[in-house]
């Protein structure tokens, strides 16, 4: 048994980790095209110097995996041979590089020097994607800059479909026609998915580092190799910025302010004045070498301040409701239009019925309180109405004008502490009558770090650990207890962290191993105020039985409708 798992070892093909880099590839040649054996092919970085050799194999060929993303610089020589430079070789988030080389006799202290820009047609695999390199990244216009905006540059990509939760806003997208949830996630080669898709915002990753941290991200859309296979929508490989020899850094700060906005449209149309919006969002990013050639390092810090109001319509008791003790309901009846009850009596729509006299009716037969044929069999309700009990028609200008109008001892008195409740109207209308622009707050805090080491040609490191702290306080419409418990409402938590270890050890040329360890914490609560009140609400509104617990406080959610 062990023979034969060995030699099942033995035969097992390379894998690719799935992971950042890129790779380097070619064959070299002389003039006549036959392969040069046994060449010598340097791979430098350009950034930080760091080099890497190998030799062709009989065929010619030669293959540097992994690659990390950013410019080299590629040089062939052999003896008799021109030594051939190129630069400028670009490599690319989960891309492969094709540079040949064709030597001409000479000496090995002659060098030619390519300058010429690399092609980037991809031809080793048959996957769809799109870079968006560092640039892009830097320079589009990003609202909130969140580089996942711009994986709608990619083909296949689209926008999610439009529900309530807004979750376009959040940068969330559509791949292959699949929900955002769909999509898979990875950062620097490691796993960024949450366990819990974020419903509320559309997005399911850990971390989101800022655009001024982000080097280039990859979106592969289809044909993608087995390494990234858990994805039926994209997957979206993205990668941190590591330090150079050179010190870069940037600083930066983007601010919205409602003194140089325009009102909202339903703040107009609700008749309140412009809500509060004072936002900021503010950080730097830096990275060089600690040694040079050796140790680089790269950190950024964002932070985002908000104080936005959000606009919010809803219906209240309107002002006669308030004035007449909620005894003159009157104005439900300008709603137009009416209805026939199984009596075969028409009312006006927006008629309150008197629920006490509330009784079953057979069709064909008489009515005893009414004296009236039944149409239909099922149940009867009398209107509060000043006219006769035999009336058929309540659309009649003498019988309209005494409809809906209650007697006050009819009235509970904890109805009516819970009528109190509910603000005044903004507005004279009957329904969505109240606008308000409650304050949203939110005070959110990330950061990354990240530390490359090349110990040596054939050892590198890498460690990096992402920090985003977000705690929010989402307001409801009315305040107070009567906002209830709605699922996005009161105060919202989101801490999330990622740490990854990067280790890569070269045996030869032909064997590389590529070992990666990543570790995701996200923690995230909502807490509604009202929700966690344990002090009996409803037994001091004379709603009893509703069991109070934590998350589960509060008053119970009260719905009127047939309106």
């Amino acid at each position: 048994m062990s023979t034969v798992l060995l030699l099942l070892f033995l035969c097992a093909p390379p894998l690719h980790a799935q992971v950042d880099t890129g790779t380097i590839l070619g064959t070299v040649t002389d003039a006549s095209g036959a392969a040069i054996s046994g060449a010598k092919v340097t791979l430098t970085n350009e950034g930080t110097s760091a080099a890497l050799s190998t030799t062709t194999a009989p065929d010619g060929s030669y293959k540097f995996t992994p690659v990390k993303i950013g410019s080299y610089k590629l040089t062939t020589s052999f003896q008799g041979f021109q030594t051939i430079t190129q630069t400028n070789v670009v490599v690319n988030v989960g891309t492969d590089v094709v540079i040949n080389f064709n030597l001409k006799p000479g000496a090995v202290t002659q060098t030619v020097e390519v300058v010429a820009a690399v092609p980037v047609l991809q031809t080793q695999n048959a996957s769809v994607g799109q870079v968006v390199d560092s640039r892009s990244v830097n320079d589009l216009p990003l609202n909130g800059r969140n580089f996942t905006f711009l994986a709608q540059l990619s083909a296949g990509v689209n926008t999610p479909q439009a529900d309530t939760r807004g979750n376009a806003a959040n940068g969330a997208f559509a791949a292959n026609g699949l929900r955002p949830a769909e999509n898979n996630y990875l950062l620097d080669g490691i796993d960024n998915n949450s366990d819990t898709v974020d419903f509320l915002n559309g997005t399911n990753f850990v971390v989101l580092p800022p655009v001024d941290a982000i080097e280039e991200f990859k979106v592969e859309m289809s044909g993608f190799s087995a390494q990234y296979g858990r994805s039926g929508a994209a997957v979206l490989n993205a990668t941190i910025k590591s330090g150079t020899n050179e010190l870069h850094g940037s600083a930066w700060e983007f601010f919205r302010n409602d003194k140089l906005d325009a009102a909202d449209f339903f703040e107009n149309a609700g008749g309140i004045k412009k809500g509060a919006l004072r936002q900021n969002q503010f950080g730097v990013s830096a990275g060089g070498p600690i040694l040079k050639n050796k140790v680089f390092i790269f950190g950024d810090y964002e932070g985002f301040r908000r104080v936005q109001g959000t606009v919010l319509t809803g219906s209240v008791p309107t002002a006669l409701e308030r004035s007449s003790g909620f005894t003159n309901l009157t104005e439900l009846l300008t709603q137009g239009g009416t209805n026939t009850d199984n009596l075969g009596r028409v009312v006006p729509k927006g008629t309150v019925f008197d629920p006490s006299t509330t009784r079953s009716v057979t069709a064909g037969s008489v009515d005893p309180v009414t004296g009236l044929l039944a149409q239909k069999t099922g149940f009867a309700r009398d209107p509060f109405s000043t006219c006769p009990k035999t009336t058929t028609d309540y659309t009649s200008a003498g019988c309209q004008s005494g409809l809906n109008l209650l007697p006050a001892g009819r009235l509970d008195a904890n109805a009516l502490s819970l009528l109190a409740l509910y603000p005044n109207p903004t507005n004279s209308s009957l329904f969505g009558n109240f606008t308000t622009s409650p304050k949203l707050f939110e005070h959110k805090n990330a950061f990354d770090t990240r530390m490359d080491i090349n110990m040596n040609e054939k050892n590198q490191v890498f460690f990096r650990f992402s920090y985003a702290d977000d705690p929010q306080f989402i307001p409801g419409i009315f305040g107070g207890v009567a906002d209830g418990g709605g699922f996005a409402q009161g105060n919202q938590t989101a801490n999330a962290q990622q740490s990854a270890l990067g280790y890569t050890h070269t045996f030869n040329p032909n064997l590389i191993n590529v070992a990666r360890a990543g570790l995701n914490y996200l923690h995230t609560t909502r807490n509604i105020p009202a929700a966690n009140d344990l002090s009996n609400l409803p037994g001091k509104y004379g709603v009893l039985g509703i069991p109070q617990a934590h998350e589960n406080g509060g008053l119970p959610a009260f719905g009127i409708g047939g309106l």
